[in-house]
């Protein structure tokens, strides 16, 4: 039984944009190419102890529309996603009725325009919490924020050293945080 879509619209709290990206010099592989190995085999690229995928429809080795994962989630809420879009160098997700979020991500490879010789790996995500108790524990706690955080790190730090290239530094993450009256706070980190 498929389940239905949680589209950041459904969700409550602050709409959180979020992006992660690492540039990697000098990598063996394209950016198809490694886009390509990222879709044969996603769980390999997430750490499995913070957020463990687990394709529950769909064919392992291919990335395809309609796909999806279940994912356990470190604490207290697991949560399932569902292939939306797929390309040569990006796929999309979006989260499923019952996931701790409500909204879309997005995985994509491409050339650095003002470096031939490097690449950049980002996803892009833009949710809100799917309850006003999901809110509280990421929102006001933060502790859903660091493991979301050190998740995604990881993934782009697995990533970049599957390209066979150089990271050119640490992971960037920018966060625009939009709340419900209408102001916005935007933060840059950079993780190592």
């Amino acid at each position: 039984m498929a389940h239905p879509e949680q589209p950041a619209a459904q969700g409550t709290g602050p709409e959180l944009e979020r992006r992660y990206y690492l540039d990697v010099a000098r990598p063996r592989l394209t950016p198809p190419q490694l886009m390509a190995a990222v879709q044969a085999d996603v769980p390999r690229f997430s750490p499995g102890l913070l957020a463990d995928f687990e394709q529950t429809r769909g064919e392992a080795g291919a990335l395809r529309v309609g796909d999806e994962f279940h994912i356990k989630i470190l604490g207290p809420w697991n949560g399932s996603v569902r292939v939306t879009d797929v390309g040569a160098t990006f796929f999309e997700l979006v989260t499923l009725e019952g996931h701790p979020e409500a909204g879309r991500i997005r995985f994509e490879t491409h050339a650095l325009d003002a470096r031939p010789d490097a690449l950049r790996f980002e996803i892009h995500s833009l949710a809100r919490s799917r309850d006003g108790l999901v809110a509280f524990a990421y929102d006001t706690i933060g502790g859903g924020k660091l493991m979301q955080e050190a998740t995604w790190v990881e993934f782009c730090q697995r990533v970049a050293e599957a390209s066979g290239g150089q990271a050119l530094g640490p992971v960037t993450v920018e966060t625009t945080r939009r709340a419900e009256d209408g102001t916005t706070q935007q933060q840059v980190s950079h993780v190592d």
